[in-house]
């Protein structure tokens, strides 16, 4: 009877300080846990757009393989100079203001979509939104042979597969970010960049070769970040010939220098 008006259950009840300890705890614990899921789910994305480069790299090893060794246009504009596209179909097809059907379309009529065959693996999965393709194939192999400007000459673009005297080193695909015409480009006879160097995942980009396989490259220089981010006066940054990234892709796509370091 003495118990008569009293509530056992209030005992139970969080005082406002209490509620405050513990949404402070909750803050303090998504701080430290918000960075680590983010790093987490970037490198879940790098993984399948490092995987999707790798396919392209199988296929374009397979597309030689089926046509006696002679390597896909890597052009997406018809009869791009050095290519007749009757005899030899862009890898894909793509002309500045095409609508979302269009680029589609162009990906279906290119020669690898029937080794690929899936539309989801044309782009990574932190491409622009809207953009159905984000991967390109560097100017060395097979691409556009029209600008002087590049100084690399005629012969040393790859025509055929059996060119290639080591190639686990030289680039095919680039994930460049979005569909741009022609080939991903690279100045052959100077220390500059001609196309912007991409910055998909973190500092660097996914890249397949020659053999087929795919590698993550983190860039070294900071100078080759702030090209790709578009950061302050950008120009400055695009000839530096002390920029270890400049030399290793030159290298990597060319097959050499076409200058004195």
């Amino acid at each position: 009877m003495g118990t008569m008006g009293k509530n056992p259950a209030g005992r139970g009840a969080f005082t406002l300080i209490e509620l405050l300890v513990v949404v402070a705890v909750i803050a303090v614990l998504m701080a430290i846990l918000m960075p680590a899921l983010s790093r987490a789910r970037e490198q879940g994305k790098r993984a399948v757009c490092l995987s999707n480069v790798k396919q392209f790299g199988l296929a374009w090893v397979m597309y030689a393989d089926d046509n006696d060794q002679k390597i896909v246009n890597a052009c997406t504009v018809e009869n791009t100079e050095g290519h007749n596209d009757n005899e030899e179909p862009c890898w894909l097809y793509y002309h500045d203001g095409w609508a979302t059907e269009q680029r589609i379309q162009g990906i279906q009529d290119g020669a690898m979509w029937p080794y690929i065959g899936q539309l989801k693996i044309y782009k990574c999965p932190t491409g622009i939104r809207g953009e159905v393709n984000t991967y390109a194939i560097v100017d060395a192999m097979n691409g556009a042979m029209g600008s002087t400007a590049i100084g690399a000459p005629k012969e040393i673009y790859i025509r055929r597969r059996s060119q290639i005297k080591r190639p686990g080193e030289r680039l095919v695909y680039v994930d460049e970010g979005k569909t741009s015409t022609q080939s991903w480009t690279i100045f052959y006879n100077q220390a500059s960049w001609w196309d912007i160097p991409p910055t998909r995942h973190g500092d660097g980009t996914n890249f397949s070769f020659g053999d087929g396989h795919a590698e993550y490259w983190k860039w070294q220089d900071q100078r080759t970040v702030k090209v790709s981010r578009l950061e302050g006066n950008y120009q400055s940054y695009i000839a530096v010939g002390d920029n270890p990234d400049i030399q290793r892709v030159q290298r990597a796509a060319w097959g050499k220098l076409g200058y004195e370091p």
